[in-house]
Formats: structure tokens, C-alpha cells, sequence
């Protein structure tokens, strides 16, 4: 072998002496210390680092196995430098990137269903925002029966559901009989009675035409005459009796005229003509009396005689059961002596019958009908 190598056997060690060196060394000497050489022998830096690998001077390569130090690469030869490392990525937060894991979002997204798919595994702080979840059971694993009966008695409704829908039932189908029933009476039987009125007072004043009723006693029921307030703009037909279903509810005014209540008629020459009607609903034709002032005109139209009344005064409440307001002189109106009267009675407060309101007038002219409407109605 041709390689010169560090020489053992003199006890000579690493960086002490070489020996066969030739060429090298300060005056080509044998054995001249490692430290003393000015450029270094060849594989060495001049530091003691060792610089490559000891050849042969002849350019044949070394095959000895004696020990030689180790290679540093980085002054062998040129190279191509390895490529820098990837800088360390940003600190990201659990949401943008909660699974920590590495690549781009497209290979998240892939960790994350690979661990959705994964059986029994729960969702913790690492599945990504919005994730869905397969049910239990869902992969179709059978149910342990502990599980199978939590989940049936969690379908099962409890009685106190039961009873509550039941009673909301009850509560809103109540509202809207409720809704239905004051549709009707506020609206509908205005409706139907003004219609059973306006027919009432269409075939009164068709046979007064015809001549077929002729003054005198009326039946219970049957229309006689027409009331006029003008300043009410009320036209209604004057009706026997104060029966609620055969007058007061079909819209009409009914004329005391039965037992302990019975008034006089309009052409009687002394005596209190009362009536009576509905201040709300089945037509409400005395809705409004309470407006009425002194000197207001009221008019009864029968089929020969035009009655023309002054109102006078108003008793603004009063007992049901107070008649004395429909005597020959009635109590309360002011009036002192007998004369010709008019009293009108009805409800009070408004959808309520608690109470009596009372308006009465006083007779200021008798006007056959041959002589021409009376100038309260022709205004």
C-alpha cells in the first residue's frame, strides 16, 4: 500500500508525528511533530482538524484500514447546498386552525372527516367549527337496552304535556267562541234587525197608502207608527208591546202597553206615551238619546196625525225597577201638572242593562197629515 497513515507503533499519537511522509513537512524531515508544521499536512487544516482523506502521491487510492479521521464534507469539493428549512408557521388560533394539522386547508378539512368517521370518537376542541356528528347508533350498531329504553321513555309524553296541550286546546277554541259571540252581537243582529226594521217600516207605510190600517187597538207585535228623531237621524217603527223577541230584538221600539206599565197613546188628550228600545245591539235605535237637549225635536208619525214632542229633560240613570218614571205625570221629569208626554227608556252604561236612562219631552203641536210634513222634518 502506497497511503502514508499516522505511524502506531512509535507511540506516537493523532497530531503528534507521522512517519513516510515524503513531501511534506518543514525540510521534507521524518517524524516532525504535528504542531510544527507551517501549512499543515495534507488533510489537516493547520488547527489539528482533519481535512479529507490521505492519498496516495502517486494517485492511487488508499485501501488501508488503518485508522484514519473522520471527513468533513463542507471542504471536499463544491456542492449544491441543501434547499433551507421551511420557516416554522405562524401561531395559528383553535379557530383557523383547530386540529393542528399540517398542510393547507384542503388537507384539514380531510382530517377532520377522517376523524368524524372514526367510531365512538366524541367531539372535542380539536373538530373543526359547524362539524356534524353522526347519531348514536347511526352507524348501525345495535343499542344496549339500557340506551334503547332512556331513548324510548324520552319519546314517550309525560300526562302533565298531556294535560297542558289539553288545556290550550280548551283555552283557545273558548277565545275564538268568545271572538264568534261578540261578532254577532255587535255586528250581526245589528244587521239582522235594521233588515227586519227597514221591511217593518216599508209595509207600514204601504198599507197606510193603501188605506188597510185604520186607527185604533193594536195587536202585540204589530207596528203602529213611526218614531222620528232628526237630530239622531233615527226613523224606526213604533211597535205594540216590549216583548224582546216579537219588537225590542227586530230593531223596533215598543210602546208600554201591558199590566201595572201600560201608557197612554200619542192622541190621547192627557196621559205619558212611552216607549222603549235597545241602546246597543238588534239594531240600537236609542244608541244615542243621551245627545238629546232641551227643545229637540221628537216626532211620532201615524197614519193620519203627526205628533210633534219638545224634549225636556233626562234622567241619566235610574233603577229597572223604577215605573214611576212612565206615570201621567212622571216623577223626576220636571213636569207638575197632567199633560201630553212622550218618555223614552233604555239601557244604561252602554253593553250593559244595569241601569235606566230616562228622556222626556213634552207635546208642542198635533199636525194632520193632510197639511204637509211638520217643519222638524222637513228641515
Amino acid at each position: 500500500m502506497t497511503a502514508l497513515r499516522p505511524e502506531r507503533e512509535s507511540g506516537a499519537g493523532y497530531g503528534e508525528s507521522f512517519t513516510d511522509y515524503p513531501g511534506y513537512g518543514v525540510g521534507g524531515e521524518q517524524g516532525t511533530p504535528y504542531g510544527q508544521q507551517p501549512y499543515g499536512v495534507p488533510g489537516t487544516l493547520g488547527d489539528g482538524r482533519y481535512d479529507g482523506a490521505l492519498q496516495d502521491p502517486y494517485g492511487g487510492a488508499s485501501d488501508d484500514t488503518a485508522y484514519l479521521p473522520p471527513v468533513d464534507e463542507e471542504t471536499v469539493a463544491l456542492r449544491i447546498p441543501d434547499p433551507p428549512d421551511p420557516p416554522d408557521p405562524p401561531e395559528r388560533s383553535a379557530r383557523e386552525d383547530p386540529t393542528g394539522a399540517p398542510g393547507g386547508r384542503a388537507a384539514r378539512r380531510k382530517a377532520a372527516k377522517r376523524r368524524q368517521g372514526r367510531r365512538g370518537s366524541p367531539r372535542g376542541a380539536g373538530e373543526p367549527e359547524g362539524a356534524v356528528r353522526a347519531p348514536e347508533g347511526a352507524s348501525g350498531a345495535p343499542l344496549s337496552r339500557v340506551e334503547a329504553r332512556r331513548r324510548a321513555r324520552a319519546r314517550r309524553v309525560s300526562p302533565a304535556v298531556v294535560a297542558s296541550r289539553a288545556i290550550g286546546e280548551v283555552f283557545i277554541t273558548t277565545g275564538v267562541l268568545m271572538l264568534l259571540f261578540v261578532t254577532y252581537q255587535l255586528w250581526w243582529t245589528n244587521v239582522r234587525a235594521q233588515a227586519q226594521a227597514g221591511k217593518e217600516l216599508s209595509d207600514l207605510q204601504s198599507d197606510w197608502a193603501n188605506g188597510k190600517r185604520n186607527p185604533g187597538v193594536f195587536e202585540p207585535g204589530q207596528g203602529f207608527a213611526l218614531l222620528h228623531i232628526p237630530k239622531l237621524d233615527v226613523v224606526v217603527p213604533i211597535a205594540e208591546g216590549i216583548n224582546s223577541k216579537k219588537v225590542l230584538d227586530r230593531g223596533m221600539v215598543g210602546h208600554y202597553a201591558e199590566g201595572a206599565l201600560k201608557t197612554a197613546m200619542p192622541d190621547a188628550e192627557s196621559g205619558n206615551f212611552g216607549l222603549a228600545g235597545h241602546r246597543n245591539t238588534h239594531g240600537e235605535p236609542f244608541r244615542y238619546i243621551n245627545r238629546l237637549e232641551p227643545g229637540d225635536p221628537i216626532v211620532v208619525e201615524t197614519q193620519d196625525t203627526y205628533f210633534v214632542y219638545k224634549m225636556a229633560s233626562i234622567l241619566p240613570v235610574t233603577s229597572p225597577s223604577n215605573i214611576s218614571v212612565l206615570e201621567p205625570v212622571p216623577k223626576g221629569s220636571g213636569f207638575t201638572e197632567p199633560g201630553r208626554y212622550i218618555t223614552l227608556t233604555t239601557c244604561t252604561p252602554e253593553f250593559t242593562s244595569k241601569y235606566r236612562m230616562i228622556v222626556w219631552g213634552k207635546m208642542d203641536e198635533e199636525r194632520p197629515r193632510s197639511k204637509g210634513k211638520p217643519d222638524a222634518l222637513v228641515r
